[in-house]
């Protein structure tokens, strides 16, 4: 490119910065990489730069599919870089300006994320959030609109397509079988050896994956003071984990439920390699089908909640009470959501691809739920910084097997977890999602059975 070229090009972007936007430090130009004055460019960069307007970090870099790059500040090397894969990517990722259109142009191919893609879901929230003027938004549409419409490329993961009445037994089960069933060689890659899918319990930061869910195992049976003998219920049982774990190591008697056929399957034959199967078993059975005179002395419910809806929160709640025996305790684990979260949040992409109908409730509304069942409230624990490790952990595990992660689903279903971890692991680390073990009890005629201190949890 001779000199005269290359000064002009600058010129004009300097312009379409002056238009744009300031994301915080001044912006350098792009940089062209092949010596080309790409008109595409120039038009992507002024609409990317205007629906950033207001972005408070100069943490990032785009590059563009000429390999142009613009950096949006100057204060280090940047976290992460996004980079458009063709002119018309930016039309795919806003011109619907909705979080599932920006997901689904990440899983099509349309632009991908170097560097650290935790970090950008903060740069994500802010282009989907920020709420644009009429003029802006025709501005906006009329730009994407003249940007070539590329043909869209699915890398083997849809949608899920589940019909009838949200959260009706027959729903629930479509749900969880669109999640659950993608492989459980899949899962079994970046999850621990016990293929607990759920926050774990950290004694530091540098602690394995291992060790912290072994930790979180023991934790819920102590937080439960499970006893040899009692009969413990695992509501959304996994592969098994929990209840093969209370069985060898708290002598109790264990049935856990699961509405998928696969999980179920590969908890039967974990609990034959464990030699437990006369002190634990597990069902495929929905929690509202569990026989009227079920009775058990404990029961747990880690990662099930999410799923249950908010409406069908006091049936969920009745139930456990009902199956419940006087002096019993309830072990409820689930996450949480801010009331700052769901008031900025629009569609929401893992409802569309990762967790159809999950509803997260707000840890006010599910221990008044609980109180108005009869339970007492005895303990209530965050646990939120344990799920940032977690899900740190699991991507972790998931990139090092990308290639047998490939092999056992897809390349659409390693990248869409892989997007999920990321995005979920910056929401806990934010503070908008939150991990909570809450400890009910029934009272046996007001004597709750339990300790003066939380002494032997720790013990």
């Amino acid at each position: 490119m001779s000199t005269t070229t290359a000064s002009s090009v600058e010129e004009d972007l300097s312009e379409h910065v002056a238009l744009g936007t300031r994301v915080g430090a001044p912006p350098r130009s792009v940089t062209p990489a092949d010596g080309s004055a790409d008109g595409a460019v120039r038009r992507s960069l002024e609409i990317f730069q205007r629906l950033a307007r207001g972005y408070p970090s100069p943490d990032f870099s785009v590059r563009f599919w000429d390999g142009s790059v613009w950096t949006a500040g100057s204060l280090g090397p940047p976290l992460f870089t996004i980079v458009l894969h063709h002119p018309g990517a930016l039309r795919r990722m806003f011109l619907r300006h909705s979080q599932v259109d920006l997901g689904e142009a990440y899983l099509a191919g349309d632009f991908s994320v170097e560097g650290d893609l935790e970090s950008s879901f903060r740069l994500a929230d802010h282009l989907i959030a920020r709420r644009l003027s009429l003029l802006e938004r025709l501005w906006a549409a009329r730009a994407l609109l003249k940007l070539p419409s590329e043909p869209f490329i699915h890398l083997g993961w849809r949608a899920a397509d589940v019909k009838g009445a949200r959260h009706s037994r027959l729903r629930d089960q479509k749900a969880v079988t669109y999640h659950y069933d993608t492989s459980n060689e899949f899962f079994a890659l970046w999850l621990d050896s016990a293929m607990v899918y759920s926050c774990a319990y950290f004694s530091d930061e540098a602690e394995s994956l291992e060790k912290a869910q072994r930790r979180k195992l023991d934790y819920v049976c102590r937080k439960l003071r499970l006893r040899p003998g009692e009969r413990l219920l695992d509501i959304g049982c996994g592969w098994g984990g929990l209840v093969i774990h209370a069985a060898r190591h708290f002598g109790v008697d264990a049935i856990g439920i699961t509405l998928s056929e696969p999980q179920a399957l590969l908890a039967r034959g974990r609990i034959q390699q464990a030699r437990a199967s006369e002190s634990c078993q597990v069902e495929v059975r929905d929690y509202r089908e569990m026989p009227v005179d079920a009775r058990f002395d404990k029961i747990a419910s880690v990662g099930m909640v999410e799923h249950v809806g908010l409406a069908n929160l006091p049936e969920y709640l009745r139930t456990a009470w009902r199956l419940l025996r006087p002096g019993g305790a309830f072990l409820l684990h689930g996450i949480g959501e801010s009331p700052a979260s769901k008031a900025r949040r629009g569609p929401s992409f893992a409802d569309h691809y990762v967790f159809p109908d999950s509803e997260l409730p707000e840890i006010g509304a599910l221990l008044q739920a609980a109180e108005a069942c009869g339970f007492e409230v005895r303990d209530v624990e965050s646990l939120r910084e344990h799920y940032v490790l977690t899900l740190r952990r699991w991507r972790e595990r998931l990139e090092e097997n990308r290639e047998q992660a490939v092999r056992s689903a897809s390349a659409g279903a390693y990248e869409l977890w892989r997007l999920f971890m990321a995005g979920s692991a910056y929401r806990f680390r934010i503070g908008h999602y939150n991990l909570y073990q809450t400890l009910l009890v029934k009272p046996d005629r007001g004597a709750s059975k339990l300790p003066l201190t939380r002494a032997d949890w720790y013990a």
